[in-house]
């Protein structure tokens, strides 16, 4: 795994982690990388400075301070967006190598489960009834809930 440093078009900075350097560049090619606070796709690597460990002590004395936390409300905030960046790229990859089959979704299941069809992953809309149906028939499904708003 890689971690980049990101900013978007509108100089917010966030980071993304990847397979490889490759997979960085194919997602950002097809515009799945994207902003966490505005959603832009208009994505770049972040100038990242190397962590090369010093020998000094004042550097060592620094690094060995405790340093303040945040405020609990800061604390919350950051971890709300960084949960929402998660969720939202977990929800970009799913999309992404699935295959959208709409309303037929129960119905393309079965046929798959049947092997009249092709398997393949598949995602699309069912509703609770047909879902729960589903897997009393033994199809294994999960849910994908559309992501909270961001308030932007």
């Amino acid at each position: 795994m890689i971690r980049y440093a990101l900013v978007c078009a509108e100089g917010h900075d966030f980071d993304g982690w990847f397979k490889d350097s490759a997979a960085y560049e194919a997602q950002a090619a097809r515009g799945l990388v994207a902003c966490p606070l505005c959603r832009s796709a208009q994505v770049s690597k972040a100038v990242m400075a190397p962590n090369v460990a010093r020998t000094d002590r004042a550097r060592q004395e620094a690094m060995a301070a405790p340093t303040p936390a945040p405020p609990a409300s800061v604390r919350e905030d950051l971890d709300e967006r960084r949960a929402r960046a998660m969720m939202r790229e977990l929800r970009e990859t799913i999309v992404a190598s699935t295959e959208d089959v709409g309303g037929k979704f129960p119905d393309e299941a079965r046929r798959i489960q049947d092997g009249e069809a092709e398997p393949r992953p598949i995602r699309g809309r069912a509703s609770f009834a047909e879902a729960r149906a589903l897997l009393e028939e033994g199809i294994e499904i999960l849910p994908l809930p559309a992501l909270p708003s961001d308030g932007n």
